[in-house]
């Protein structure tokens, strides 16, 4: 059965909202030669787009890996592993400030109706933080 959208609260209502998919261009590429990369491909973010009926939006950042939305300084082994095994970008900061940006975007057009700033991303009219390798809606 493919995933759909919407979201069924209780037995009462059913609400549709759109899905948002943000891919990373390096999420495919091996960091090292003893770990699998970090989003091969038929477990990634391209599958869980083509499962999605419209509304649907599917971002690929170029240049940047699995984990670069993570903090800055992330602590611990968790903070460790994220640069060891998963190929990353040369900053966190451009993907993080775009996932922020698209986010805050996508939930204006469908939580408010304001589709303004989404459309600006999908056409190139509003300025984004990195290089978009893929931009695809279902409509």
């Amino acid at each position: 059965m493919k995933a759909g959208h919407g979201l069924v609260l209780g037995f009462w209502f059913y609400v549709e909202v759109g899905v948002l998919v943000i891919g990373s261009g390096l999420g495919e590429v091996r960091k090292n030669p003893l770990f699998p990369p970090c989003a091969p491909k038929g477990v990634n973010h391209e599958d869980f787009y083509k499962e999605y009926r419209n509304p649907a939006c599917h971002f690929v950042a170029k240049d940047y890996g699995h984990v670069d939305m993570f903090d800055y300084d992330t602590k611990g082994i968790r903070g460790k592993s994220s640069y060891c095994l998963c190929k990353n970008g040369k900053s966190r900061e451009p993907m993080r400030s775009f996932v922020g940006g698209v986010v805050v975007a996508f939930l204006r057009a469908y939580w408010e109706g304001d589709f303004s700033d989404l459309v600006g991303i999908r056409y190139g009219h509003e300025r984004v933080p990195l290089e978009l390798q893929k931009v695809e809606f279902l409509d």
